[in-house]
């Protein structure tokens, strides 16, 4: 597959359409109000893999398993850098309306999914992957059983385990 450097020939736009998709899954799950947008996750998300010029795209599948570990990257520093500048915001004066669109806006879910992940992943490397394609790439069981080349059963059933596993982590916190 050819570097992804602009959406220029239908092969490129094919997969930018796809990684746009993928995004959009991504964002419906996000808070009402989130300051990133679908599109603009996929356009930091495309620019990423672009700058990837010592990797050689194998598959569809070899780009959406990278195209979700880059989306994840990005939602994780876009709330961190939330929190950042929610910290930074209490040090100076703000109205009350101020105040509440600072603390509005970090998207602490995305942060906890992260970091529950980052535990999870010691347990079980491969349905941790698992999860990082379904809940940060937006990819269907199908998809991720392509990209990680395993059965849709195995998927289905790692899946079942990795969400059990993160309520069970999430809601006790």
């Amino acid at each position: 597959m050819p570097q992804p450097a602009a959406p220029s020939d239908a092969l490129n736009q094919s997969l930018y359409d796809e990684l746009h998709r993928c995004a959009a899954a991504q964002m419906r799950k996000e808070n009402a109000g989130h300051t990133l947008s679908a599109t603009a996750l996929t356009h930091e998300a495309w620019l990423r893999m672009a700058d990837q010029t010592r990797t050689a795209w194998q598959s569809r599948s070899h780009f959406l398993g990278v195209a979700a570990l880059m989306m994840r990257r990005i939602l994780v520093n876009h709330a961190l850098a939330k929190q950042a500048a929610k910290r930074e915001a209490l040090l100076v004066p703000l109205t009350l309306t101020e105040a509440q669109q600072v603390a509005g806006s970090v998207d602490a879910d995305v942060l906890r999914v992260h970091e529950a992940l980052l535990a999870f992943e010691q347990q079980d490397a491969r349905a941790a992957k698992v999860v990082e394609l379904k809940f940060f790439g937006g990819l269907e069981l199908e998809e991720i059983a392509e990209v990680l080349e395993l059965s849709r059963t195995t998927v289905k059933r790692d899946w079942a385990l990795a969400r059990a596993w993160l309520h069970r982590e999430l809601t006790a916190a």
